[in-house]
């Protein structure tokens, strides 16, 4: 069984990397904080590289889940990057968020060494990562995807091809744009019951048995009226994902007026000092006195 590498130990990567250890594979870890790969050894075994080139030098799939365009392109491109020593067949998975724009070139570049890039953006946060179901949405060789599946399936309770490669990103905006309006619509519900007197709780009781229902009102809404942000995706990254669905719609003609409404909420939260509070947050920003 070949080994297997993963750059990137955040909040999605470590416990990632972790069920495809406990999957029964050798795995091999880089994150350019020491102190993540140290612990992540300390939870699950395995080894540490140097650098992604050395971690490349013995997988035949490199798995990542980093920051942003930037980090992704530095890893794989860079001095000392994924692409440096991966054997031509082997397969990079970027679980990143990032410009489709990006997606396509890297795919480009790997291919030119025989390699296969597919893009593999993911959707079910922290808590999907740690119980081991994130969905994936996936641009990329379908031959790349078909043979990744055995791996992806150890954390995952569902993945599919979407397309060529940008395809999985693009996908991900459209989670990103309809996830922006639901919970902009949930945090002006809530507001509205609030200052109609209601009793929000049993009002959240009553509509989520009905057309209303959605997973952020199941498992945002208390935590909204408890005033509880230290948890979940941060308004930060979600600011991130919403300018690269903002910018792919200057290309394709798309008209974002509401994603476009809430990324502006979404900068309030910031300039109020929230950049890591959950996109939940929206409440706060309409509770604000």
């Amino acid at each position: 069984m070949s080994n297997k590498g993963f750059i990137g130990l955040g909040v999605l990567g470590s416990p990632i990397a972790g069920h495809i250890k406990r999957g029964g594979y050798e795995v091999t870890v880089f994150n350019r904080s020491l102190g993540k790969a140290t612990s992540w050894r300390e939870l699950y075994g395995g080894e540490i590289a140097s650098s992604p080139a050395e971690l490349a030098e013995g997988c035949d799939m490199v798995f990542l889940c980093v920051g942003n365009d930037e980090d992704v392109e530095q890893v794989i491109l860079g001095k000392k990057g994924v692409l440096e020593s991966l054997n031509p067949g082997g397969i990079i998975i970027d679980h990143t968020t990032t410009s489709a724009v990006l997606a396509k070139k890297i795919a480009l570049k790997s291919l030119e060494k025989g390699i296969f890039f597919i893009d593999a953006p993911v959707s079910g946060g922290e808590a999907g990562a740690k119980q081991g179901t994130l969905t994936v949405m996936v641009g990329g060789n379908e031959i790349a995807f078909e043979r990744s599946q055995k791996v992806i399936q150890l954390y995952s309770k569902y993945s599919k091809r979407m397309g060529n490669s940008g395809a999985g990103q693009l996908t991900k905006m459209v989670n990103q744009i309809c996830i922006a309006g639901l919970v902009q619509g949930l945090a002006e519900g809530m507001h509205f019951s609030e200052q109609a007197g209601l009793d929000t709780k049993e009002v959240i009781d009553v509509i989520s048995k009905g057309a209303a229902q959605s997973w952020q009102m199941v498992n945002r809404w208390e935590t909204m009226l408890e005033d509880k942000y230290d948890h979940g995706f941060a308004v930060d990254w979600m600011r991130k994902d919403l300018a690269f669905a903002i910018e792919e719609a200057q290309v394709n003609g798309s008209k974002l007026e509401i994603t476009k409404l809430v990324d502006s909420f979404y900068s309030d939260l910031q300039d109020q000092g929230g950049g890591r509070w959950d996109t939940s947050s929206l409440f706060k920003r309409l509770n604000k006195k």
